[in-house]
């Protein structure tokens, strides 16, 4: 009995400490729905300053950036302008309505304000998640985001690059037969779907990855079903180009085919073979 009674007082100070832990673990944890929203709330309110503010920074330098996004146009629509009679010398972009040159450049300012607000977006998305996530979901969670967004920004560059081709071909296809005036809303509407097309297509690594990760897939079932992956990415990239040219749906197939080979790679490296599913 008096072994029993020493021995006591050794014990439960650790049992009280594992208890107190695990409480403030719950504690910590647990959120009701109200604050959930109150929350999400905040969050979505400090992304939408960050859009704002990168927006207003993007129309303070809004004509160094419509001079960028229209280096893709073909040299002959590099300006519109009036002759000495009052015809049209050259081509280029045009407003058909009075406020349009106005939305244009907000709509522009917009875009590139996302764009610019992005890792505060990104930041407060993860904010959000991390408190209901476990020690081994934070450290798994926070690099996919950071490879989102490289390869997010990868995929733009690489459409930016891609764009003149579609641009130039439909320019100068009806170019014989139409006076080519194109609008800035339908120029820019275009660069924008083309620019977001390739931002999504490099984002197959990622997903890829994840759900290999979640056990759905693995690199032995990538590797089996190689054949028909690459036919599919390859008709798949014939129709995100909305151009007819020749170079954009072999520049995105190549590029989607050794984004898929690349996540071969990175499901052998980064998902434990227990985790990957058949």
């Amino acid at each position: 009995m008096a072994t029993g009674n020493l021995q006591q007082p050794d014990l439960m100070p650790d049992l009280d400490e594992t208890f107190r832990f695990e409480e403030e673990e719950e504690d910590g944890a647990s959120m009701t729905l109200v604050e959930h929203l109150e929350e999400l709330r905040w969050r979505i309110f400090k992304s939408l300053i960050a859009v704002v503010v990168g927006a207003v920074v993007a129309f303070i330098f809004r004509e160094p950036i419509l001079r960028f996004l229209t280096l893709p146009l073909p040299t002959l629509t590099a300006g519109l302008r009036l002759g000495p009679h009052g015809e049209l010398a050259g081509k280029g972009l045009i407003t058909i309505g009075l406020a349009e040159g106005f939305t244009v450049f907000l709509k522009v300012s917009i875009a590139v304000g996302i764009l610019l607000a992005m890792p505060v977006i990104l930041y407060q998305a993860w904010a959000f998640i991390a408190p209901g996530l476990y020690r081994h979901e934070k450290r798994a969670a926070l690099p996919f985001l950071i490879m989102g967004s490289l390869l997010f920004v990868a995929g733009i560059a690489l459409g930016f690059v891609v764009l003149q081709y579609p641009v130039q071909w439909l320019i100068a296809f009806s170019s014989g037969d139409f006076v080519e005036l194109v609008s800035a809303d339908s120029y820019f509407t275009f660069v924008a779907f083309f620019l977001l097309a390739f931002g999504i297509v490099f984002e197959i690594p990622l997903v890829l990855t994840f759900l290999a990760k979640l056990g759905i897939v693995s690199a032995e079932t990538l590797k089996r079903r190689r054949a028909a992956s690459h036919v599919g990415l390859w008709i798949a990239s014939t129709f995100l180009t909305p151009g007819a040219d020749f170079y954009s749906p072999i520049i995105l197939g190549v590029t989607m085919s050794c984004l898929y080979e690349l996540t071969i790679l990175l499901i052998r490296f980064m998902v434990r073979p227990s985790k990957a599913g058949a």
